[in-house]
């Protein structure tokens, strides 16, 4: 019941949950190293204006669709479609995305404790790349994958146990400024480094020769995956504000977090990347083969390098705390379940279901689905497609279903002071422009273009 339902006990609790489930290992992993292939600060600038023509509108559109229904993915689409059934599809999918996602998430977040517990120990002193990419062999064809994805299971779900007030926001509450310091700390350590210059030359100075169609396309596709959109998380947390709560100031709170913290990532790599003489275009590989013996170049880098693989941490349990929110709010709301029994009986679940994800790095990794490990069919099929598909789908009910004024009317609650001209800009935005741009997304996500 809504009445029943829990809500935010302060304007900054909402926002720092909500944008530490936008901030996870897409902001301090993905979007360096997509800056290090694609150009530096041009590609920089691109993100900018993507995430102000595809990222804010869809946030706004997400948390305002929970707040107005004040129930979970599927029963908001429910209650404000009137039944119908395509609709509450689409919420479903929403929950299905999140659960997918959360069950291979969790191993690669099990993964950077792991890599803490390895820091801590001293397992990387000394060592050269090539010795950290055998470390890391090594670490994931054993089963301390396994162990380390059901020790961040723990964690995460030992926090939604406590519910929305005490669990959620009141841990956000303490980890995502703990985020921030430990960002800031290691920033500070790295543009003080000999030869770090080059590295702020590299993101400050736009390149736009480097700039080409698929440029654009990777910086549209970061705005989209980077803010959590189309999983449900956003529009959950969103169910648990009040009327009188601003969604189009939050929205911005949220994305201005998100996006300054993944820029923040960019200053506190690439410094460093090039005082080390290290090329920046590393992909994938640069968080576990070359960050880690990185640090043995840098004065105190065995504290450094601790701090880093713990903020690696937080940032993915901001996240996954999230996604395990949607999965419990959907059983609570549309079965009735009591949340410590869902937490418990989900988090199991999920770690079951995560154990093929953690094995396909070694025992499973010759059974492949169209060529790909479990682990990557299950983040092609989550975020390649149903990712894209449910922005596409909040847009277009936000913008086209649901009608011109009941959003209007809806999002004026609580934001009576915000001028008419923007809310009808935000309309415009998330009817025409957001699905035209999420749909090239999805279908560059594929392979199409």
């Amino acid at each position: 019941m809504a009445g029943d339902r829990e809500q935010w006990t302060s304007k900054i609790g909402f926002i720092l949950a909500a944008a530490g489930s936008a901030v996870g290992l897409g902001n301090i992993w993905k979007f360096p190293y997509l800056v290090g292939e694609n150009g530096g600060a041009a590609f920089i600038l691109l993100y900018l204006i993507c995430i102000a023509a595809i990222g804010l509108p869809v946030v706004i559109a997400e948390i305002l669709i929970g707040r107005t229904a004040q129930q979970n993915p599927v029963g908001s689409f429910r209650k404000l479609s009137g039944g119908n059934p395509f609709w509450m599809s689409v919420g479903f999918l929403g929950v299905l995305t999140g659960f997918i996602i959360l069950s291979y998430y969790n191993v690669i977040a099990g993964l950077c404790l792991g890599y803490v517990v390895e820091s801590v120990k001293g397992s990387f002193q000394g060592i050269s790349p090539i010795q950290a990419g055998v470390i890391f062999q090594r670490f994931t064809q054993s089963s301390q994958t396994v162990i380390y994805h059901g020790l961040f299971m723990l964690l995460t779900g030992g926090i939604v146990y406590f519910g929305v007030i005490k669990g959620i926001e009141k841990s956000s509450k303490i980890m995502m400024p703990m985020l921030i310091v430990i960002i800031l700390v290691l920033i500070v350590r790295g543009i003080t480094l000999p030869g770090a210059s080059r590295g702020l030359v590299y993101l400050l100075k736009p390149n736009f020769s480097l700039i080409t169609g698929q440029t654009v396309l990777k910086a549209l596709g970061q705005a989209f995956f980077s803010l959590s959109l189309g999983m449900g998380a956003l529009l959950t947390y969103g169910s648990y504000l009040s009327k009188r709560d601003n969604i189009p100031t939050s929205a911005l709170n949220i994305v201005v977090i998100d996006t300054g913290i993944a820029l923040l990532a960019g200053f506190m790599i690439f410094p460093a990347l090039f005082a080390m003489q290290q090329p920046p275009d590393q992909g994938e590989a640069l968080i576990f083969n070359l960050l880690p013996p990185i640090f043995n170049y840098i004065y105190g880098g065995y504290i450094f390098r601790i701090l880093f693989f713990v903020l690696l941490c937080l940032a993915a349990l901001t996240s996954t705390i999230s996604l395990l929110e949607v999965i419990t709010t959907f059983l609570v709301d549309e079965y009735k379940f009591k949340r410590k029994t869902v937490v418990v009986i989900g988090g199991i679940v999920v770690f079951l279901l995560g154990i093929p994800s953690a094995l396909s790095y070694n025992l499973l990794a010759t059974i492949k689905i169209s060529g790909l490990t479990i682990f990557g069919a299950l983040d092609y099929l989550a975020s390649n497609i149903f990712l894209p598909l449910g922005g596409i789908c909040i847009a277009l009910f936000t913008g086209w279903f649901w009608g011109r004024k009941n959003a209007l009317v809806y999002i004026h609650e609580g934001s009576e002071r915000t001028p008419l001209g923007l809310m009808k800009l935000w309309q415009c935005m998330v009817r025409y422009i957001a699905p035209i741009l999420i749909a090239l997304v999805f279908l560059n996500s594929i392979g199409i273009i």
